[in-house]
């Protein structure tokens, strides 16, 4: 088993992140700005989680999960590719499979004996349970503070568009005094 370090717990919360966010998109309705936001670290976290497996490794050999990390890499960077390209049919294939992929290493990752995650959630079940919910509460916070900048930039957009008719409105009563 693999000792905690840096690399170790960094790509436990990012794989975490990863799992939170997930529902999140695939279950939300609309997409907007804020799905193109919380993709965006999405997609950031989802590479740190891939890349960073290739250096975690058990005995000096890769498992399976490194040929899955490979594989992910490969259909996010294809599901991103498919959303600047706006199939999204494609996009959506790709990013849910990619999920998918991530849960179900993550369940091996947590059921696996002699792996990191069972020895900590056998040894300190308070620390697991307190970085897990520190992940699901950064992602709530994401979110909420993305949900309401949206709500402000409605406001604005629509003070903008009443400015713009009284703004109208007087020209065209000045005009009008004026003739």
């Amino acid at each position: 088993m693999e000792p905690w370090n840096v690399l170790l717990a960094s790509h436990v919360i990012a794989a975490l992140f990863v799992l939170a966010i997930g529902p999140v998109q695939i279950l939300r309705r609309r997409r907007d700005r804020i799905h193109r936001t919380m993709g965006h670290l999405w997609v950031a976290a989802m590479y740190y989680v891939c890349l960073s497996s290739f250096w975690i490794v058990s005995e000096g050999h890769f498992s399976w999960l490194h040929g899955l990390s490979a594989f992910t890499i490969v259909t996010v960077t294809l599901g991103l590719i498919s959303a600047v390209r706006r199939n999204i049919p494609a996009h959506r294939g790709n990013m849910i499979g990619s999920y998918i992929g991530i849960a179900v290493a993550f369940g091996f990752a947590v059921a696996a004996p002699g792996r990191a995650i069972p020895h900590l959630l056998a040894e300190d079940l308070p620390t697991a349970l307190y970085v897990a919910a520190l992940v699901a509460l950064s992602v709530a916070v994401v979110f909420i503070s993305l949900r309401r900048g949206e709500g402000r930039r409605v406001q604005d957009t629509g003070r903008k568009a009443d400015q713009a008719t009284v703004a109208a409105a007087s020209a065209g009563a000045v005009a009008g005094r004026s003739q």
